[in-house]
Parts: structure tokens; sequence; C-alpha cells
């Protein structure tokens, strides 16, 4: 048996999906619903992205998913790079990515979950916020990738995968799409035309949430 990744179109279970397809050893991909049964059978959070290794072995959160690839096959070259700070970096990029920047489009996906007000008027605000927020987290990303090909230092990472999805998100729900973030938009130009990442996007017949 070989690894397997749960995965659910459009989630940020894509970027486990990219890296499996960059490291290039055996791997299933499983496509499942949010909170299905066979979702929850390995998960009992019912959530995506979920890794499950031939001995059996679960592991969820995709930032925890994306280390330990970076790590499990270090001849491909997506960790950032091995010194004490690289592997700083790589893990400040992460957590940035899980807390900032996905949190901020909760919002504006499930925008009845941050107002007790179900008007849509009170949604409508609520999205606005979140975009708003999604706005400023992304100022903060195109600031840094000024002057650069990939995000860390040490080439092209795991870190690049965990912001396609998210960059998707934010060209389909942002009203100016990734028009104030010309170096977002090269990332994203620079991940769309890799072929591996072609190949993923199109077994998962995705577009953005």
């Amino acid at each position: 048996m070989a690894t397997t990744l749960y995965y659910a179109p459009g989630a940020c279970s894509l970027a486990p999906h990219i890296v499996l397809e960059w490291i290039g050893a055996p791997y299933e991909a499983v496509k499942v619903q949010f909170g299905s049964k066979e979702l929850l059978a390995v998960n009992p959070a019912g959530a995506v992205p979920t890794l499950r290794e031939d001995d059996g072995w679960l592991l969820t959160q995709a930032g925890a998913i994306l280390d330990y690839l970076a790590h499990k096959h270090p001849q491909a070259g997506l960790s950032g790079g091995d010194s004490l700070r690289a592997r700083a970096e790589a893990h400040r990029w992460s957590a940035f990515l899980t807390s900032d920047v996905h949190a901020a489009f909760w919002p504006i996906f499930l925008p009845h979950r941050y107002t007790t007000d179900q008007s849509e008027e009170a949604r409508n605000a609520v999205v606005a916020a979140g975009r708003q927020l999604v706005a400023k987290q992304f100022g903060i990303l195109d600031k840094h990738l000024e002057g650069r090909e990939w995000i860390l230092d040490g080439g092209r990472s795991v870190i690049d995968a965990y912001a396609f999805p998210m960059i998707r998100w934010a060209a389909a729900k942002l009203p100016g799409g990734l028009g104030d973030f010309p170096h977002v938009q090269a990332l994203h130009d620079r991940l769309a035309a890799d072929p591996a990442v072609q190949k993923v996007l199109a077994r998962e017949q995705t577009t953005p949430s």
C-alpha cells in the first residue's frame, strides 16, 4: 500500500496533493465529501486533508502534513532549507497561512457563523469584513514576495504549495481579484504553469470555492 491522501476539491487539501505529485513517490488520492461517513471513519473531525500511511497511521492538519512530507522525502528538496533559521522560517510562514490567511476566509465562506443577526445585510457586512482581512494578509504576503520567486529563501517548497489554494480563493473572492497583489499573482502564475500542479488540478477538476 502507498500513502493515501483524502481530499475535497477546492479545499486546502490541494496543497499536499500538489506536494505528493512533486515528490513523485507512489500515493493514492481519495476524493471525499466534508463530514462524509468515509472521511469520518479516518478523521473524526470530518475535515481534509487527512493523510494515512500504509501502517494505518493518520495525520491531519495541512501544515503538519506538509512539514511531514517535506521531511519524509528530503530528496525532493521541498523543506525550504535545513538550517535552524530556514526551518523557523518554514514554520513561520506555515503558521501565517494557517492562522492569518486561511482563518481570514472563514467569514467569507461561512458568514452565518460570525453574527447572531442572520439577515442578508448582516451577512454581507461579515463578508465585507472578511474581504478586508484577507486583503490585509495578502498585502503582507505580496510585500514579502517582492524580488523573490518563492516564499522561502531555500527555493520552491511545501509553503508555496500551501499558499496556492488560498491564492486561488482570493482571486475568486476578492472584488479586485489579485489586481492589488502583483507579486502574489506572479507566484500564482508560476505555480499554475507547473505540470504537476496542472495534473492535480485536472484530477480534482476544481474551481476556486
